[in-house]
């Protein structure tokens, strides 16, 4: 068999490529022999898979489903190649398919068609066309995206496709979106976008219902349509159970069309159609959490209100605004204590998303204590409070007892509102509120990652002092080197957040001499000090992490 890249000119002759010369037959999952010749005249995918592979799994029911449907057109066939380590494996594998499947005893065979087909991960899916010219090496995408629609496969096709996708949203309608249900018909309809393990989408289903009830009370004209994706079915039903609206079937295909007709990007999403059956919003989950049913009815003019009173809100902020709420005037120190909130007012505030489960929040601790004690040493004028996300109160006591500063006590209500104002969607987050109660950073971790204590008070106007201080540290560096000893290529002065110096080992930040091709890193210090015999090169001196010039 002669092996060659793949390209858009490529043509096989499918039996050769399937078979060998003492074998012209390809197997079913009874042990069935099927001549290769049969697929003469058919539209043929080589199906890459594994079953040890966990995106394999997944994808092989989708192509099960639009196997079986084409199989009335009798033209289309998918031969199974295996990257299973075990014959076991794949005949436990194998039984899930309807198609054919190249003998896992062939592993020449199945080796060669990796090569030829330049596999380099998979699921793949190869479509040869019925005189083995290659279609397309993206199947899988093209599966995905289109379904049996896809069919035959050919660009043509893909392009007609498109068209008629674009051509739906010029023309969109909520008939053209959903199957026709009187129900909804001139009404404003959500379309929820849910995943029901999804920790995201449990917490936000109560707001949601709360909205829901609230609209159907007052008689509104507004309506819920789920949208489930994933295919537990089980775990779907107990939560639609508790759910008062409509919902489309799990695994529908009306449910995948629709994640990539509105370019689905993350969970929960509440797609808002308005009365004429236009799009009004691509994701009003937010506004529901900070807003709830005074986001009603969605339309542009109402999300500009909202917008004009979190601005006035901003503005109008304090402390005080953020962290009293009606007896809740207060945070904790050790044993317990109770300090109050008007005793922080002045002070330059820390608000510290974090738990003892998260793995990052612990490694990120250390770096935090280091910031506050430098911070506080040279202006004491910091204070840090922790706001737990942990599971029990166990848990919160043994991590609160390693941080030097305040929290919120265990399970205070005052979260909830504190992560709906911040916008938290993970930990750790550090929140940097100013002497007069503004909000100065919502990315003060990331700021003490880059510049430890030198990021306070973590305004932007600190920042861009930060910034002329780099600059001016680079002044009278040469742009390049060539430090052949360690690196072949030339080193380019590169500003660099972190890195690990493949000089001396140790990690670096801000400036590298570095080499993108190979992902080559030298501190300024090795690069400019670590000429022939370690002395610099002529008209440099280098001084502990920084090299002057003479």
């Amino acid at each position: 068999m002669e092996l060659e890249g793949t390209n858009e000119d490529a043509q096989y002759c499918v039996s050769s490529i399937l078979c060998k010369p003492n074998r012209d037959y390809l197997i079913r999952n009874n042990g069935d022999q099927v001549k290769a010749d049969s697929l003469k005249g058919r539209i043929v995918g080589l199906y890459f898979s594994a079953s040890w592979c966990g995106p394999c799994q997944r994808f092989t029911p989708d192509l099960v489903e639009v196997y079986n449907e084409l199989q009335q057109v009798n033209k289309f066939e998918i031969v199974f190649v295996s990257g299973d380590e075990d014959n076991e494996s794949f005949d436990a594998y194998f039984s899930k398919m309807p198609w054919l499947a190249v003998p896992f005893s062939d592993s020449e065979t199945r080796e060669a068609l990796d090569e030829l087909f330049s596999v380099s991960g998979i699921p793949h899916l190869v479509i040869l066309d019925e005189n083995g010219k290659l279609l397309t090496s993206e199947g899988v995408q093209v599966v995905q995206e289109y379904g049996s629609e896809g069919y035959p496969f050919t660009s043509e096709q893909i392009e007609k496709l498109k068209e008629q996708e674009l051509e739906a949203k010029r023309n969109q309608s909520l008939k053209s979106l959903l199957v026709p249900v009187a129900e909804l018909e001139g009404k404003t309809v959500g379309l929820y976008f849910i995943l029901a393990t999804y920790n995201g989408c449990l917490a936000f289903n109560p707001k949601l219902v709360e909205v829901y009830k609230t609209l159907r009370e007052e008689g509104e004209n507004f309506e819920i349509v789920m949208i489930p994706l994933g295919n537990d079915e089980t775990s779907f039903i107990q939560e639609f159970e508790r759910l008062p609206w409509f919902s489309l079937p799990v695994k529908d295909r009306c449910c995948s069309k629709l994640v990539k007709y509105f370019e689905l990007e993350s969970l929960p999403t509440v797609v808002v159609i308005g009365p004429d059956g236009k799009t009004l919003q691509s994701n009003v989950a937010e506004a529901i959490e900070e807003h709830g049913v005074k986001a009603y009815p969605f339309t542009p003019e109402k999300f500009a209100e909202l917008e004009a009173l979190e601005k006035a809100k901003l503005e109008a902020q304090t402390l005080e605004s953020i962290l009293v709420s009606n007896d809740c005037d207060f945070v904790i120190g050790k044993d317990g204590i109770k300090i109050p909130v008007s005793d922080l007012v002045g002070k330059n505030i820390l608000l510290y998303f974090s738990a003892h489960w998260c793995p990052p929040c612990r490694a990120f601790m250390p770096k935090l204590i280091q910031a506050y004690q430098e911070i506080n040493k040279k202006h004491n004028s910091l204070e840090v409070i922790f706001i737990s996300s942990d599971r029990d109160q166990t848990s919160f006591d043994d991590f609160f007892s390693k941080m030097p500063w305040l929290a919120l006590p265990f399970g205070d209500k005052r979260k909830e509102s504190l992560s709906r104002l911040f916008k938290v969607r993970g930990i750790p987050t550090a929140v940097a509120i100013d002497p007069n109660g503004k909000t100065v950073s919502t990315e003060a971790r990331e700021l003490i990652m880059s510049h430890g204590a030198e990021a306070f008070p973590f305004t932007a106007e600190r920042l861009k002092e930060i910034e002329e201080e780099y600059e001016k540290m680079a002044e009278g560096w040469p742009e390049k080197v060539k430090y052949e000893k360690l690196h072949e290529h030339e080193l380019v002065l590169t500003k660099r957040e972190v890195f690990n110096c493949d000089g001396c080992s140790e990690e670096g930040r801000v400036w590298s001499y570095y080499c993108e091709d190979c992902d080559f890193d030298l501190h300024p210090k090795c690069a400019l000090g670590g000429g022939d015999e370690g002395k610099s090169p002529e008209g440099w001196v280098c001084d502990g992490d920084t090299c002057y010039k003479k």
